[in-house]
């Protein structure tokens, strides 16, 4: 990719903040890790795609512990939980044999699993070495019949919300436009005249928490032609002009691809969460009111009543025992904001916000939500995170897998809202687990237990004669 190429990705006219200076990769500090780069917010973004094989050209660490590392759930197809490399070695660069073992791999991997299309993910030795990816993939694509689409998203272009918008702009280019959707189900609860068509933009079905959403909007007869990306089948990618609205779902990450799709097929788009009970239904309100119709609008009031009805009952036996209680909440894009609103549906109070991986947009959302004095963490090495914990009297901790041992080396409940977790959060049915999840947390005996005295301690201590 060229670096007018990505300065014009950089250049996103759908942002508020685009008149900030922007730069690429930041270099990590000794010490800390680096983050994600290009190349793993490529990967993200595309991976949950369930019927197609990615394929990582690269040495084999860039593949890494790649079977089911994003916790995605898919109701068909299990192919995008196998991982792919072509295990550069040395020899292979410097005898330029990388763009040979890319073909061959190709073509043994479609024979095998039989794909629905082949996603070749570029990444640092192959791009600073010069392989043409792009020829390899248009040479296999017409021996082998099947759509081979390179992302040119080296690591070291830049971040991962470069990578989210590489991957989503190559799905707009490539990808959509060339299939129409299928008929409408004569199963559905609405008929096709009364029905309606979207698609999710950001959507990734962590833990399968998307499955709460979906039988909602299958009620009110609005069809979700795709999720870009979570448990989406290529061919559903490609109808994605079909769409009548778009949802950029809680991260701006991927504007561009909303952006785009409303120039070139005049699709309007928003932005909305799936986190909490406001959030929800605010979202489900907004699809019902963008779509223009009063019928579709008046069964989206009626089924949000009920719905909010049933959740404060269930949530009835949680929030007298989270009301007031103090959370620090270090993540980032995605969950920066929507699960502070989350957390707050609970009348629990978030100290402090992480920030790393997140958008101008999604830190405005923050002080929308928690005030302009909000703590907002750009740095999660473990003594900030515990200083923040002590300072503000947090209750408990909030945050992605690898801050858990920070939280519990200081005896902190923890919490994982990952993409590892095995817990679906999203929907109205989420919040209830999310409620009864973080209660489980805070009320375990065994933080008691850790910071009380050992039995030996405090007793009358023995001495020989």
């Amino acid at each position: 990719m060229k670096g007018n190429e990505i300065a014009a990705l950089m250049d996103e006219p759908a942002c508020q903040h685009n008149n900030k200076s922007k730069s690429g990769c930041s270099a990590p500090k000794p010490g800390a890790t680096a983050g994600g780069c290009a190349f793993d917010g490529a990967q993200i973004t595309l991976l949950p795609i369930a019927d197609v094989a990615h394929v990582v050209h690269g040495p084999i660490g860039c593949a890494g512990s790649s079977w089911d590392n994003r916790g995605s759930r898919s109701s068909g197809p299990q192919l995008f939980r196998l991982g792919f490399t072509t295990d550069l070695s040395e020899q292979d660069v410097i005898m330029g044999k990388g763009e040979r073992r890319l073909f061959h791999g190709i073509r043994q991997l479609v024979e095998r699993y039989h794909p629905a299309a082949v996603f070749v993910y570029n990444t640092c030795v192959p791009a600073m070495e010069g392989d043409d990816i792009d020829a390899i993939c248009r040479l296999t694509s017409e021996r082998l019949g099947l759509p081979v689409i390179g992302v040119d998203a080296a690591g070291f272009y830049g971040s991962k919300n470069l990578g989210n918008r590489i991957a989503g702009d190559v799905m707009v280019d490539k990808v959509v436009g060339q299939r129409e959707p299928a008929p409408w189900p004569e199963d559905a609860a609405i008929p096709a005249d009364r029905g309606h068509s979207i698609a999710l933009i950001g959507e990734y079905n962590i833990a399968g928490e998307f499955w709460h959403v979906l039988p909602l909007l299958d009620e009110l007869g609005v069809r979700v032609l795709c999720t870009l990306s979570g448990d989406a089948r290529f061919a559903e990618v490609q109808t994605m002009h079909r769409s009548e609205l778009n949802m950029l779902v809680c991260s701006r990450a991927q504007i561009n691809v909303a952006r785009k799709l409303e120039e070139r097929y005049g699709t309007p788009w928003f932005e909305g969460s799936f986190y909490g009970v406001r959030d929800m239904s605010d979202a489900l309100r907004c699809i019902a009111t963008m779509l223009g119709d009063s019928d579709l609008l008046a069964r989206t009031e009626a089924l949000i009543a009920r719905e909010e009805a049933r959740v404060d009952r269930l949530l009835a036996e949680f929030r007298p025992r989270l009301q007031g209680k103090r959370v620090l909440l270090y993540t980032g894009g995605v969950k920066s904001w929507s699960v502070v609103s989350a957390l707050q549906d609970l009348g629990m109070v978030v100290v402090a916000s992480g920030t790393r991986k997140s958008t101008e947009e999604d830190k405005a959302r923050i002080r929308e939500l928690m005030g302009e004095d909000a703590i907002l963490l750009d740095e999660g090495n473990p003594r900030q995170l515990l200083d923040t914990v002590y300072q503000q009297k947090a209750d408990m901790m909030i945050a992605g897998g690898r801050n858990m041992f920070t939280a519990y080396k200081a005896r902190l409940p923890f919490l994982d809202v990952n993409q590892e977790r095995e817990h679906a959060f999203a929907g109205y049915d989420g919040m209830v687990e999310l409620a009864r999840q973080i209660c489980l947390t805070l009320e375990s005996p065994i933080w008691a237990q850790s910071r009380s005295k050992a039995p030996w301690q405090g007793a009358t201590q023995m001495t020989g004669g």
